[in-house]
This record gives C-alpha cells, structure tokens and sequence, in this order.
C-alpha cells in the first residue's frame, strides 16, 4: 500500500484505512433512474475525487473491486485482497464480532457453518446501515436490477436502466466489461420504512454481497441511508473526499460514518471551537472502539468515546492499513469511573491537550461535574491548585485534589485476539486470529518489557503500561 499523509494541524488524518490502490474508488453514487442520476452524480463528485474514471482494465488486474469473503482458515474472520477496501472491511469485521461474541449463544466462536456466515454477516451489515439511519429519510439498498445478463451489461453504454421492485445479482455478470456509464445503469436504489424489510431485503441478497462489487454496493447502501447532505454537513471540509483520488485511502470522516454513523472529521469527544470554527467529533460511547499509531505519533488524541466503548474490540489504524484488536472480558469496558469522567470533561476544555486550562475555566469544569462551585471556594480551589499564580490549572493536580487514588478501572491480565484482514500480513499466509495475553501493570517496570512494536505503542495510547505475550513465533502486523 502507498504511504499516507496527514494533516497535524487540525488533528486529522486523511489515510486511516486504505479503501483500495486503484482509482476506480472515484465513481459516484448515481441511481438508476435517470430523474435523479445527475443531481446525485454532481453531489457524489464533490464527496469523492470529482473525477470520472472508468472501471475498465482495474477490473482485470485488481481484486480490490472485492465482496465480504470468509476466510478458509477462520470462519468468522473477512478475508482481504491486496490492497482492498479495508476502510469498509474492517468496521464490518469489527461489527461481526460485536454480534458473534455478545450476541450469539454459539459455544465455540471460532467455528462457523455457512449457514451461521450469512446470518453474521447480514445482521452486521443490517446494524450498520441502521446505525448511518436519519430519522427524516429511509433504509436504503443499493443493488444490481434484476434479470441483467453479462450480454445485457455489454451492450448498456450509459442508457437510463428501468426501474424495478425485485432485484437479484447475476453472479455471472461480465464485470470486466462494465465501464463507469454501464455500471450505474445496472444499479438501483431500494428504500424501506422498517429494519425488519432492510433485514430481510439484506438477506434476500446475501450472494451479492459476497460477490465483486459487494464491498462498494453496501458503501453506497450506508451513504444513501445517511444522506448527502447530512454528509457533507458534518465534513469539516466540504473540499475533503471520502475517499483519497491518488491512493484510495478511506478519510477519517468514512470511518466515522462506518463506526458511529455520523462522518464528522474528528476523533476527540464532542465539539470544539478553534478561531471561529466549530471542529465535530464524537458525541456519545460507541459500540465499536478505534486506537490508531497516528495518537502514539502524537498526530492526534482520540477521545475517550472511541477509547473506551461499550463493547472490548477496537479498530487500529496504522499509517496505511486497518486491523482490528479484541477481547471477550467486558470488564475491559466497565462503566466509566468518576476519575476517568473528569478527566474526560477536564479535557474538554482543553482542547489543544496542553495537559492544563485557564484559571478562568475552571468554574465551568467543577460545575459540570457537578462539584461546589460557589465564587469563594473556586477562588479558595485556585489558590491551592496554583500557587505561583500563573492562571493555569494543571490536570494532574486537579484529579489529585478531587479524585484521589482512583485508578482506571479493568482487569490486570486478560486474553486478546488481533485480525488482519490481508493474507500476506498473517502467520503462514493464513488469515486468523492471533491470540495473545495481555498484561496492564499501574507502573513502568523496564525487567517486564516484552518488545517495542507498532500494536503494543498504539495499544499503549489506552493502556500505557501494557505489555503483550502472543502465541505465536512473531507479533501481529498492523500492516
């Protein structure tokens, strides 16, 4: 995969997730009726490239034009094709677990019939499209029309299609002859009222979606669902694609969509205002967690509704690639402890993460945790926490002050699991899940230091003082 770039100022990275190497990423969203074919088609340029590519002739050489496929290896894990749709792949694989390990009475997780494949991965990709849903819109379904045959695909040269009620995927469909006209006649646009019709719609066409073109037809499935215009509100840039025009990777905003359903730009908790700005982030605890290197690089700070969900499994981002980190012990996401709240709402008022704030805000941070707050014990507080007098008030003293000898909550020694979704990323060329123990000490002890890898520093950014023994012969690659 290419290297990615980021922008440090504005704590966003452009490359989280490399949806593809090839260009044909680029393609907008448009519907098969014709009344709405070039509004969606000027409105999806201004979210992608803005370029028109064809598909032809990546078709033949690429097999990031890929669909959700299992591994031979592990039955639950997705497998991915050379520099595929990972920005996509991951959140999904991410999902799967959620529903497998916390939803599933299965005794044996690592062991998956076809049958129990299909129903993982249509409710994961059901919760999905649910989660990017606007209440004053519908549950879309972007699928092929029914009845096209590969002669039918070969003749289309970007002739409106007819609509129809029923659809079904040719798994024969000559897609090597689709260009960018072809292929968007052959598409349409199902809406539904109810999650029971998407579930059942979703299921109904479990075949396409393990098929080429499977991964980009639920991407447009989620952003129809969520809405263009309630994409490109949240944005930070309206100029910023989804996806990148020179090397495919997915935006942190993509990412955001997938994980939360909302594409804001940022990872930090709420919202921030930074020289008239307002800069989005994260709103409430997601189900689905996200750690990234960029943090350990200190290209940004991920807030603790990404740090710390409701569920143990995490996204991680390297600089080019995301895997996806987990644990069956829901003790790694108890509730919140009131140390953990005030640091959160502490830096909330601190957004440049100096570690301290203005004297003159901490009024506001003892009132929103719900402390006395009257005019003279905040002046009696300032005087303690701030001796010298320099009008700031240090984090570290603050939660001393207030929560004393409150450490992070959560389980000293726990078993993990790392997926890699490329073959060539894993032990032996095989995709699977690398098991492993993690041990979180409360200090730095240099004599149990196991190693210096990229997982354990980006792991490290939630638990600083955690150190990894995996079973196998060399430690997972976050690449």
């Amino acid at each position: 995969m290419s290297q990615s770039f980021f922008r440090k100022g504005k704590h966003v990275f452009q490359a989280e997730g490399a949806l593809c190497t090839k260009a044909w990423w680029n393609i907008p969203v448009i519907p098969a009726l014709e009344r709405w074919r070039q509004e969606c088609l000027k409105t999806w340029k201004n979210l992608t490239s803005g370029t028109e590519v064809t598909l032809q002739g990546h078709m033949r050489t690429s097999d990031s034009v890929s669909g959700f496929v299992f591994s031979e290896s592990e039955g639950s894990a997705l497998e991915q094709f050379e520099g595929g749709p990972c920005a996509v792949i991951a959140p999904v694989q991410a999902f799967l677990l959620k529903k497998l390990l916390f939803s599933s009475e299965k005794s044996s997780w690592r062991d998956c019939s076809e049958e129990e494949q299909k129903e993982l991965l249509c409710h994961t990709l059901c919760d999905i499209v649910e989660s990017a849903y606007d209440s004053s819109g519908s549950y879309c379904l972007v699928s092929w029309l029914r009845g096209r045959t590969p002669e039918e695909a070969a003749r289309i040269s970007g002739s409106p299609a007819q609509s129809s009620c029923q659809v079904e995927h040719s798994s024969a469909l000559a897609v090597e002859e689709l260009g960018f006209e072809r292929f968007h006649a052959l598409i349409q646009k199902r809406s539904f009222r109810t999650v029971s019709e998407l579930k059942d719609a979703v299921l109904d066409q479990y075949s396409m979606w393990g098929n080429k073109f499977g991964v980009l037809l639920f991407l447009y499935s989620v952003l129809l669902t969520k809405g263009i215009e309630n994409i490109k509100n949240s944005i930070e840039d309206a100029n910023e694609p989804l996806i990148d025009p020179v090397y495919g990777h997915g935006s942190q905003s993509l990412i955001n969509l997938l994980l939360t359903g909302h594409a804001v730009s940022n990872v930090w908790d709420g919202d921030r205002e930074c020289s008239g700005m307002q800069l989005l982030g994260i709103h409430e605890q997601a189900a689905v967690g996200f750690l990234t290197l960029m943090e350990a690089l200190r290209y940004c700070k991920v807030g603790s509704y990404l740090k710390s969900p409701k569920f143990p499994i995490w996204i991680v981002g390297s600089e080019t690639h995301l895997t996806v980190f987990f644990a069956k012990d829901m003790a790694l996401v108890a509730p919140e402890a009131p140390s953990e709240q005030a640091k959160r709402v502490f830096q909330t008022y601190d957004p440049e993460d100096n570690g301290f704030i203005a004297d003159s805000l901490l009024e506001d941070v003892m009132k929103a945790l719900d402390l006395v707050s009257d005019p003279e014990y905040i002046n009696l507080i300032k005087n303690k926490l701030d001796p010298e007098g320099l009008g700031i008030i240090l984090l570290g003293p603050f939660l001393q002050e207030f929560f004393p000898d409150q450490g992070s909550s959560g389980p000293e020694s726990f078993t993990v699991y790392h997926y890699n979704g490329l073959k060539q990323s894993n032990y032996n060329e095989k995709v699977m899940y690398v098991e492993g123990t993690a041990v979180v000490m409360g200090f730095e002890d240099p004599m149990l230091q196991t190693d210096d890898t990229p997982i354990k520093r980006c792991l490290q950014t939630k638990w600083p003082y955690i150190e990894l023994l995996w079973t196998t012969d060399r430690c997972p690659s976050l690449n």
